[in-house]
């Protein structure tokens, strides 16, 4: 009852000045929104990351270029993977089932007046397999058309809608844009539906024959990227095939003992972890920067408690004639603080949840999170602060001479 009379007494307090009340939580406001809205992205991210990649299977092995040093500075990546590393694989490498070349590249696609810019993605028959991607109508490339180099695409279903809405696309003629110029590509099929794979929007891409795409769009000799699948999703066995691949290519590739590897061997858990130590890196970072906040609004807090402390003398003066201790009026400002930063962070929570959720409505592809940990340590961190900032103006305002504060006017 003692703690909930104090409570109203400091509420009361704050009431008779309301504005400068809310201006000093102002900084505390702001550091705990911030907190908030940037944790939600965060989360969000993270979260549709690894939903994006589980749609595709743990048992996923990526090859890449390496990165290319010359006297110590980075100048690039190797040029070093082909077509053929890809079919040496799938035939030498036992603990692999599955593997799929590609080369990716962004490009203008035209249907007569209609047109949109998506992901071009030349790959091979095995797409719909290692990436769990399904045909929703027509068919997929095949290896006739790999191996004849054919002006065939496959369309995802935001392209098929841009470009045709409604209306049949199968068979009809598209344009491409490429680095040697525009071709005209004949649809064949539109695959189903599935938003966001790790990084890539899928449904916003056009798949057409990986040579198809370094010959006679691009003018390359090297794909960007090669992708496993191992027998199973154990470790031992994606460590196994990791190895196989490794072996394989350093032969092929001619890299002796010592010399660094052209390529690099990742799994697809690898990925997932190395996001999930970024991810929490940039919280810490945010968290950083958002204490600031903090710690400007703690310094208007204790501001506004001297202010305090020096407009109710005289009633710290009464209650100390009438009996009341030190620890007691000293126990009132801090609880006073205390109200003050928790509001703040209230409506710091608020704010952030707010900014979140605007700020995904109107990009409509941040997807963001707010979870009950991230608002519960923004209130926590808003009431240490009110604390910490209480403590000097309690400590003297129970350090006052009654006597003298009740001659003060």
């Amino acid at each position: 009852m003692f703690f909930l009379r104090i409570m109203m007494m400091a509420l009361r307090s704050l009431w008779i000045h309301p504005l400068r009340s809310v201006l000093a939580t102002l900084g505390v406001i702001i550091g705990v929104g911030a907190v908030v809205a940037a944790m939600a992205i965060l989360q969000g991210m993270g979260e549709e990351i690894r939903a994006g990649f589980s749609t595709m299977g743990s048992n996923k092995i990526f090859i890449t270029p390496n990165v290319e040093r010359r006297s110590g500075r980075l100048v690039g990546n190797f040029e070093s993977l082909k077509l053929e590393d890809s079919a040496a694989i799938a035939k030498e490498c036992p603990g692999v089932s599955a593997v799929m070349p590609q080369v990716r590249n962004s490009g203008l696609v035209k249907y007569f007046s209609n047109n949109t810019t998506a992901d071009i993605l030349g790959a091979t028959p095995e797409y719909p397999q290692i990436s769990s991607h399904n045909l929703l109508e027509g068919e997929f490339i095949s290896e006739v058309h790999v191996s004849g180099g054919s002006l065939v695409a496959v369309l995802g279903s935001k392209v098929k809608r841009e470009l045709f809405g409604g209306r049949p696309a199968i068979d009809e003629r598209i344009k491409i844009s490429g680095a040697l110029g525009s071709r005209t590509f004949t649809v064949i099929g539109v695959m189903e539906e599935k938003g966001n794979v790790a990084f890539t929007d899928v449904d916003r891409q056009v798949i057409i024959p990986i040579t198809t795409a370094m010959d006679k769009l691009w003018g390359i000799k090297a794909v960007h990227t090669i992708i496993a699948e191992s027998v199973s999703p154990a470790d031992k066995d994606i460590e196994a095939a990791k190895g196989e691949i490794k072996k394989l290519l350093r032969q092929r590739h001619k890299i002796r003992a010592g010399q660094q590897d052209d390529f690099q061997v990742q799994a697809q858990k690898e990925f997932v972890q190395q996001f999930s130590t970024f991810q929490k890196l940039i919280g810490v970072v945010l968290g950083s920067i958002a204490g600031i906040s903090l710690a400007v609004g703690g310094i208007g807090i204790m501001n506004i408690m001297l202010v305090a402390v020096t407009e109710r003398t005289r009633e710290i003066g009464v209650r100390m004639a009438m009996g009341a201790q030190r620890f007691d009026v000293m126990q009132q400002f801090l609880v006073e603080a205390s109200i003050v930063s928790l509001l703040g962070g209230a409506l710091g929570v608020l704010a952030g949840w707010g900014l979140a959720t605007t700020i995904e409505r109107m990009t409509r592809v941040i997807t963001t999170v707010t979870t009950t940990w991230a608002i519960g340590m923004a209130l926590a961190m808003a009431t240490t602060v009110g604390i910490i900032s209480g403590i000097y103006p309690a400590w003297k305002a129970s350090r006052l001479d009654p006597v003298e504060a009740l001659r003060y006017e």
